[in-house]
């Protein structure tokens, strides 16, 4: 007989959780995660192949990859078939081909939330973004904020998750300014390096999803996710320098000129280094909102302590070090 899902539910595990974008930087953590909790995961993902390496994060038959584009409706509704809770993190920070944030953000997310309805699954949560707002100047911002109202719209039992830059090995945000550290004789401080972040760990994120999923969270609210502390981008890249041992000369780079510069580089193969919607973005700040304070809408509201990224960023940021990742054990040889 032929089986009714892309992938059915076995015996021995909890519910099964369906995760778009499982493959990713948070999805990895997430898949983690749930795996320790007991849930039988189905990671949905373009390209499954490329999702294979995280079955050995859990038991035999308990994590498995199904092809799921969402720009095809029908396959995203396959990987909801059977499923009692559905976590989308698929989201893209810049354009290229047929990869829109319209297409990903806005009308994805609609996709999910129909086939959550359709499939009579039980729980969706949803990440997007702290900034996230259908007024933004930024397409990205608005396409995020367009995706949280469909999925609010569409599905009673959606929780939505807000984190502010996410940090961990792989992460899109230390990684990056400590190769550039490597290679430039200076770093970019757009817009005079005053915008404020509150990063969060990804695995604080990944912990938050698992406690919405167990029921933590109120359905229908939007919760902020950010770290302890917040800092401005100068004093994140003045970490960055000193837990790789480089001092290199800040370049101020005003917005406008930044997003003439993004412009020139546009045309480059590749990915972009950076984008003008990206530059629009740092015109804001990221972090956690009053408001979602005082309601208890953030890490601390799902019972979860934020862990410091003085705790986690130097340990993977050795690699980026000057003199290579033995450099302080040697200078403490030489009693420097």
């Amino acid at each position: 007989m032929m089986e009714t899902t892309p992938w059915p539910k076995r015996e021995g595990f909890g519910k099964l959780v369906t995760v778009y974008g499982g493959s990713g930087f948070i999805g990895r953590n997430l898949v983690r995660v749930l795996a320790k909790r007991g849930y039988q995961i189905r990671i949905a993902v373009r390209r499954p192949h490329l999702a294979v390496h995280l079955q050995p994060l859990g038991d035999v038959g308990q994590i498995h990859a199904v092809q799921a584009n969402l720009r095809d409706p029908r396959s995203v509704e396959r990987a909801a078939e059977g499923a009692d809770a559905i976590v989308n993190l698929v989201g893209i920070l810049h354009e290229s081909g047929k990869q829109r944030f319209e297409t990903i953000q806005h009308f994805g997310a609609r996709a999910i939330a129909d086939a959550a309805q359709k499939e009579g699954v039980g729980q969706l949560v949803h990440i997007s973004a702290i900034g996230a707002d259908p007024r933004s100047r930024s397409h990205y911002a608005r396409s995020k904020a367009r995706g949280e109202a469909e999925m609010l719209r569409h599905f009673d039992n959606t929780v939505i998750l807000r984190p502010s830059i996410v940090f961990g090995p792989e992460d899109n945000f230390f990684n990056r300014f400590a190769a550039m550290a490597e290679l430039s004789p200076f770093l970019p401080l757009i817009g005079g390096g005053k915008t404020k972040f509150q990063p969060v760990y990804v695995v604080d994120v990944a912990e938050a999803i698992a406690q919405a999923l167990a029921g933590a969270a109120q359905p229908g609210k939007i919760y902020e996710l950010g770290g302890p502390t917040i800092y401005r981008f100068r004093e994140l890249l003045d970490l960055v320098q000193k837990y790789t041992n480089r001092k290199k000369i800040y370049l101020p780079i005003p917005f406008f000129l930044a997003k003439l510069l993004a412009l020139l580089l546009k045309p480059l193969p590749g990915p972009p280094p950076i984008t003008v919607d990206q530059i629009r973005l740092l015109q804001r700040d990221n972090v956690v909102s009053a408001e979602a304070e005082r309601e208890g809408r953030t890490l601390q509201g799902l019972g979860i302590k934020p862990q410091k990224l003085e705790a986690i960023v130097p340990g993977y940021l050795v690699p980026y070090r000057r003199r290579g990742q033995f450099a302080n054990v040697i200078r403490g040889l030489n009693g420097a």
